[in-house]
């Protein structure tokens, strides 16, 4: 799995809708999730968003892909409200944790970045009465998403470094240099951005 779901091109007419609509959509469902109480509409909700991945031509081991970041958290979660609110209620939620991570996922596979971005600077612009720059909402939006790559990259540098001293079961000499390595990262970031005047 990559670490945003990056863009698959494609011609389906999820690919083709706009990104405006896709992210309306996405905030909608995300809504009107809240009201979702009973398994058959969890299952109906994952029906959906499974048929948006097969009208998009996304294979299902894509989906797969996904979730398996979510087994974990989905695990422990199920296993929280199997014991305090019964099998149902474990369902309801699991289920709609998969729905929501999955149609993210969608969006984010169907939509070059680009277009997402500039969706978002455009929503944005009533903001200015705010005094919210628009262009400066998307400048750390593009930035949010180029560096989770990144971080990527970077604990996988500490952990191959880390295996090489013998060091594998160790949490501490993972996430100190992980940290440090990032904040540098952060750091170099900032002053490239004060030397070219996109910031003060």
């Amino acid at each position: 799995m990559s670490p945003l779901a990056l863009y698959v091109p494609g011609s389906s007419v999820v690919h083709r809708a706009p990104a405006s609509a896709k992210l309306l959509a996405m905030v909608a469902a995300g809504a009107l999730s809240v009201f979702l109480d009973r398994p058959w509409q969890v299952m109906v909700a994952l029906a959906v968003v499974l048929l948006g991945y097969l009208v998009s031509g996304l294979s299902l081991r894509l989906v797969g892909g996904q979730l398996r970041p979510l087994l974990w958290i989905g695990g422990f979660t199920a296993v929280f409200h199997l014991l305090v609110n019964g099998w149902e209620r474990a369902l309801v939620v699991v289920g709609l944790l998969a729905a929501l991570v999955l149609l993210a996922a969608l969006v984010t596979l169907t939509t070059r970045t680009t277009d997402l971005v500039d969706a978002l600077v455009r929503a944005c612009r009533p903001l200015r009465v705010l005094r919210v720059d628009p262009e400066r909402v998307g400048l750390m939006i593009a930035l949010a998403i180029r560096c989770v790559p990144v971080v990527v990259g970077l604990a996988e540098e500490v952990r191959d470094a880390q295996r090489a001293r013998g060091l594998a079961a160790s949490p501490r000499a993972f996430a100190v240099p992980l940290i440090v390595r990032s904040l540098r990262h952060a750091d170099a970031l900032g002053e490239a951005l004060v030397a070219r005047g996109l910031d003060d």
